[in-house]
């Protein structure tokens, strides 16, 4: 297993896959990466040399924000916002949809699971 951005990324499968096993890197900048580094698109994995993998290794430590790094900065975006106490903060603390989504049905993967009121049939 190739260990890239503290991410052991899977063997057996195509580098502009694996590569989307790092947090932070998508479908278009595991191929930028693979195009950038000039890694045919069919390789594997298992097929890379060691100085090949170093490469990618070193192309994402020094032009891309990937795992620790991206999920510590969006943390702190959240916290900012929360803490300036502005409409989009308030929603992210009372655990709300943010984007302007509706709540009266629906919402469930931000509110949880529904929970039952009593007396509420008619």
């Amino acid at each position: 297993m190739a260990r890239i951005a503290g991410v052991n990324i899977p063997t057996n499968k195509r580098v502009i896959i694996a590569l989307q096993y790092i947090h932070g890197i998508g479908a278009s900048k595991a191929a930028e990466i693979v195009e950038k580094l000039g890694i045919a698109t069919e390789r594997r994995v298992q097929d890379l040399t060691d100085q090949e993998v170093l490469q990618i290794r070193e192309t994402i430590d020094a032009g891309y924000r990937v795992e620790g790094d991206l999920r510590r900065e969006t943390a702190m975006n959240i916290k900012r916002l929360m803490d300036l106490a502005c409409y989009r903060g308030l929603r992210h603390r009372k655990g709300l949809p943010v984007r302007g989504q509706r709540t009266h049905t629906n919402a469930r993967t931000r509110k949880g699971k529904a929970k039952p009121i009593a007396g509420k049939k008619k």
